[in-house]
């Protein structure tokens, strides 16, 4: 990278294993090997949007971590500050494949992440930072990644931003007061939620109502799943979400929070800066991958600049832009 990061993306991720043949997933014998991670796939999305961007994690001395280390830094991502952990695992999980749907199996109790503290403060270079981006995956990991993020809350920020995904992962909170995790995003400067997630953590998805449940944040984006967003920075703004032929819907909330952050690192306005995660959002709707090709930069624009009929005329497909 010719600069340090703009963004600097804190959090878990994990080597992934999905099917690499039809079948039950007990028959299964051969398995691919991905990587998959809220934070790191914010981090990989970013050098695509011309943001240089930095993920910091814990990963074990095992074959998984240094895989992981050498996939994610082939996106033009700082890793130089994770943490390789001589004791604790990789965490890993597996995504299954049938009929039934396709359920997630995750093994990453005791993991080399759930491992990290406050102390990992010490490994961190602010130099030009911009937004720190965190997920409310991180404190439901252990009690020491939970102080972790309270520290990277109470730090001094000055002009820096904390962009916080709430990300609620059910099997991670079941048991726990999700009024933590309602606590932690109040104290963020800017806050990304789903409507569904959102009911469950404040007991409403309505954006407005929801802004008057966090005051704290200057900026609230709700999005409304394959409907469209809603930022509220003061009257809310609604913007539809493009149409997309869906090939795999895994990786598009962390690849909107990267189109919404970069557009707003660079001035975009409030409209700008929703299509923007629209997006970003639909290249990787449209790949199996975390991570999509982006669309021509004159695409982009004259997207971003389009009128709203122009804008509900488009549909996304593997061929590219077609105009209803």
């Amino acid at each position: 990278m010719t600069s340090g990061p703009e963004v600097l993306c804190i959090g878990e991720s994990m080597a992934l294993f999905v099917p690499a043949e039809p079948g039950p997933p007990d028959e299964v014998k051969r398995w691919l090997r991905t990587i998959g991670g809220a934070e790191s796939n914010v981090a990989c999305n970013l050098p695509t949007l011309g943001v240089p961007s930095g993920w910091v994690s814990a990963v074990g001395d095992d074959p998984f971590g240094r895989a992981m280390l050498r996939e994610i830094a082939a996106h033009d991502v700082d890793v130089s500050a994770c943490v390789v952990d001589p004791t604790r695992p990789t965490g890993l999980y597996i995504k299954e494949s049938g009929a039934d749907g396709s359920p997630v199996r995750y093994y990453r109790t005791g993991s080399a992440a759930s491992g990290m503290g406050p102390e990992l403060l010490d490994r961190l270079n602010l130099d030009g930072v911009r937004v720190l981006h965190l997920s409310g995956i991180t404190p439901a990991l252990s009690a020491s990644c939970l102080e972790l993020v309270r520290a990277l809350l109470d730090m001094p920020r000055g002009d820096r931003l904390i962009s916080f995904d709430v990300n609620l992962r059910p099997a991670l909170w079941g048991g726990r007061d999700l009024g933590l995790l309602a606590e932690l995003a109040g104290r963020a400067d800017i806050v990304l939620t789903g409507d569904d997630e959102a009911e469950r953590v404040w007991g409403t998805g309505d954006p407005a109502q929801l802004r008057a449940l966090l005051p704290g944040p200057r900026t609230l984006v709700v999005k409304h799943g394959e409907r469209g967003a809603t930022l509220v920075e003061g009257e809310p703004l609604f913007a539809p979400a493009l149409k997309v032929d869906v090939v795999e819907p895994v990786g598009a909330g962390d690849a909107f929070a990267a189109g919404f952050l970069a557009a707003t690192l660079r001035g975009a306005s409030p409209l700008e800066r929703l299509r923007q995660g629209h997006l970003q959002a639909a290249v990787t709707l449209l790949t199996h991958d975390d991570v999509g090709v982006p669309l021509p930069r004159p695409v982009v624009d004259s997207l971003l600049a389009a009128d709203p009929d122009e804008w509900r005329s488009v549909r996304l497909t593997g061929e590219g832009v077609v105009r209803t």
